[in-house]
């Protein structure tokens, strides 16, 4: 069991800003208070709008946090990657070698960067003790999964974000996790995103089995992962706001 414990997030200031302020939220959880405005504009942008959940890690890893990506986005890892312990910059570079998709390319640069500055990289099932196993120590998971999915709402069209079932795309969201119920079935969401089709406020509570679904499903926007960001242990710079 991993009761909810207090979490707070800011309004998201636009559509696309999902990510950022869901970091933020993070990083105001562990004492390092930043301007969400100025935070957004260090954080990078897709050229369609948003960001990846590897591009937050990196501006944690900046800072002096340490970060962990669970990653199920199979577009970009090779699950014998990790179980053989392959040199996952090796296997990145490699694969652009003879891959030429740009966002495969632009996204693969961010996880080099990523593993460059110490993060880690991992892929493990995706079940409720992984996930109880961070929220009973009281640690957020930051997670990009599909919005489409976990909202239940019609896909969305154009720079507008306009909801058309015919037309439209499946659409991408940041949120982070920070409890789950006795019985495992049941996960507390706060979520940057109003109004709000699951609740009237930023908090509420989701079935294991619709995040779940949600999350795998976040590889059709690139993400698909859960980012875990601790501070350091003492004597190191975690929450400074220093940047590299």
């Amino acid at each position: 069991m991993a009761h909810p414990f207090d979490f707070e997030i800011l309004p998201q200031p636009d559509d696309t800003t999902c990510g950022p302020t869901s970091l933020h939220a993070v990083y105001q959880y562990f004492g390092l208070n930043l301007d969400l405005h100025h935070l957004i504009s260090e954080v990078p942008s897709l050229e369609q709008g948003g960001t990846l959940g590897v591009m937050l890690g990196i501006d944690a890893l900046k800072r002096g946090f340490s970060a962990t990506i669970y990653t199920y986005n199979l577009e970009v890892f090779d699950p014998i990657w990790f179980s053989r312990s392959y040199d996952l910059i090796e296997r990145l570079e490699s694969q652009m070698a003879v891959k030429d998709a740009a966002r495969l390319h632009l996204a693969s640069k961010a996880y080099v960067e990523f593993l460059s500055l110490g993060g880690k990289i991992k892929m493990r099932d995706l079940n409720a003790m992984l996930i109880s196993r961070y929220l009973h120590q009281s640690i957020p998971i930051l997670t990009g999964l599909s919005s489409t999915y976990l909202y239940s709402g019609p896909r969305e069209h154009g720079i507008k974000n306009t909801p058309d079932d015919v037309r439209g795309l499946p659409q991408g969201h940041f949120v982070v996790l920070y409890g789950m119920n006795e019985n495992q079935d049941r996960v507390y969401v706060a979520d940057p995103y109003l109004p709000n089709p699951l609740g009237e406020m930023h908090h509420y509570p989701v079935s294991f089995d619709r995040l779940v679904c949600s999350i795998l499903l976040g590889i059709l926007t690139y993400d698909s992962n859960l980012l875990v960001i601790e501070p350091k242990k003492s004597g190191t710079s975690a929450g400074s706001g220093k940047r590299a």
